[in-house]
């Protein structure tokens, strides 16, 4: 059997972490920036914990 390619639209969109947790980054910051704060534009810009509704059909993108 070939072996299963990761999809690239996701693996550009989230990690993995060690503990198997899928992160992805924070919507919401691509334009109207200067209506947004500066303390909320900083919290956006972390990554999240992505949601468990979503993590099981991310999974089977990614392959894991």
């Amino acid at each position: 059997m070939p072996k299963n390619k990761t999809h690239s639209g996701i693996k550009k969109r989230v990690r993995v972490t060690g503990s198997g947790k899928l992160m992805r980054e924070g919507t919401k910051m691509r334009h109207n920036l200067e209506k947004k704060s500066s303390h909320k534009q900083r919290e956006l810009k972390r990554d999240q914990v992505m949601a468990r509704v979503d993590v099981k059909s991310a999974k089977k993108l990614l392959g894991i």
